[in-house]
């Protein structure tokens, strides 16, 4: 993938918190990141981009299409020898949702707008079907940029694969009605209360336990994903929704990207991540870089819940460089010169000398054990920090540490689509195929639990 490519996915991503959480309705106070994020095409995973906007939007009146959804018919006839699925109804029901048509399975009923981006828009809807409240991302304009397409192909391919507590999954796609013209991805999937960033710009109290909580379902889910050869690549408050009960999912992986160190062209590339959550190696273009940058993320996040505050705030990447030194230190003479990129050993070589700072000061509140997992995830150099499995194992977690309760993810992700030169005519094709072999699995599923 060219840099101008993956700057043009950078600029495109949006929050998917937004997308699946209740509670991002217009009341909620702006970031104090959207005002310092750069607007260059490098730097704009800007959180402006997925903000609601406006008053909560009053139900708005549904009206029902007597067009017969031909594709699911289509999908009944090529597995379920014509009969009904279950869990479709086959006619859908039109409506407006802020100058957006909506059109949706009878199965659902519109309840309200949550938040829209440069992605598309979410609603909040009931599912007749199972009984619950669920979030529905319609994806706007799916074919109009190659790379929006590849990231909306990857999220499905991923959504499907992964199945962990911890990791937000697909309850539905709609299956689109002109299989050669759509241009529009419906996805639905659990509505949660809210998510991390909203937390801790709110003035709820956290306990350490709060935070331990946290940050060990975070590395739970990391667990999973490495495991599966999956960077996320994209770790931020945002993007890690939450339940009442303080039950997390991570959520958007549009950016994910192999892990696999035997990989002969790891499709890694330096543009990614909101930059204050992102790694001194991928700043700095160091290597070929691994799963330790979701652990760098953690712990930018870990630190952010400990002071209610972004620890790395930085307006551009040398000053975000600037402020990581000041905090964790400046790499050494052997290290700087290990980086690959002139520039960078420059830039890094005329930073002043600095040592780690005391932490202490930093998180006056945080225990001994907080302070010492926190150091070991924000490591400069990418090979002395601390591992997701060694952080599970850390004494900063001994009271709810289980290794039952940290899967694995059995099966390799497959990356190999994103070698092949993908015209838009293809990616169609590939999204309609995932949407086809999801209602197919779905079928088993059902028929396996009518048995039980």
């Amino acid at each position: 993938m060219s840099k101008k490519e993956d700057s043009e996915e950078q600029d495109s991503t949006s929050s998917e918190s937004e997308t699946t959480s209740e509670s991002s309705s217009s009341e909620e106070t702006t970031s104090s990141e959207e005002s310092t994020t750069s607007t260059s095409s490098e730097e704009t995973t800007s959180e402006e981009e997925t903000s609601s906007s406006g008053p909560e939007e009053q139900e708005e009146e549904e009206t029902e299409t007597n067009e017969t959804n031909e594709t699911a018919i289509q999908i009944q006839y090529a597995f379920n020898g014509g009969k009904s699925l279950p869990w479709r109804v086959g006619k859908n029901k039109t409506f407006p949702v802020s100058g957006t048509e909506f059109t949706l399975d009878q199965r659902y009923q519109y309840i309200k707008k949550i938040g829209h981006g440069a992605y598309g828009i979410v609603i909040s809807a009931k599912d007749h079907f199972e009984k619950e409240s669920v979030a529905i991302k319609k994806i706007i304009g799916v074919f109009d940029r190659l790379t929006d397409a590849k990231r909306t192909l990857r999220e499905i391919k991923l959504q499907k694969h992964f199945n962990h507590e911890n990791i937000l999954g697909l309850k539905d796609i709609m299956v689109p009605l002109v299989k050669e013209k759509f241009s529009s991805v419906y996805i639905v999937t659990e509505l949660l209360a809210t998510d991390l960033r909203q937390i801790i710009n709110s003035e709820q109290e956290l306990s350490e336990d709060h935070v331990r909580y946290f940050l060990y379902q975070i590395l739970c889910a990391l667990k999973y994903l490495h495991s599966g050869k999956v960077i996320h690549r994209d770790l931020k408050p945002g993007n890690i929704l939450l339940k009442e009960n303080c039950e997390l999912k991570i959520c958007d992986f549009g950016l994910a990207r192999i892990s696999d160190p035997e990989e002969e062209n790891p499709l890694l590339t330096q543009y990614v991540a909101t930059r204050w959550y992102r790694s001194p190696e991928i700043i700095l273009s160091w290597g070929e870089y691994t799963s330790a940058v979701d652990v760098w993320s953690t712990g930018c996040i870990f630190a952010e819940i400990l002071n209610r505050k972004p620890l790395f705030p930085g307006k551009d990447f040398m000053h975000q460089l600037k402020l990581i030194t000041m905090v964790v230190g400046k790499p050494s003479k052997k290290e700087i010169k290990s980086l690959e990129n002139e520039k960078a050993r420059k830039f890094m070589s005329k930073l002043p000398n600095r040592k780690q700072f005391n932490f202490h000061k930093l998180f006056p509140s945080a225990s001994e054990d907080a302070i010492d997992l926190l150091k070991r995830m924000l490591q400069f150099n990418p090979s002395k920090r601390i591992t997701v499995e060694e952080s599970l194992e850390h004494p900063f977690f001994n009271t709810i540490h289980d290794p039952e309760s940290e899967p694995i993810c059995h099966e390799t992700f497959d990356f190999s689509f994103e070698k092949d030169k993908l015209t838009k005519n293809k990616l169609r094709k590939l999204i309609y195929t995932e949407i086809l072999d999801f209602h197919k699995k779905k079928k088993q599923e059902y028929e396996e639990n009518s048995k039980n």
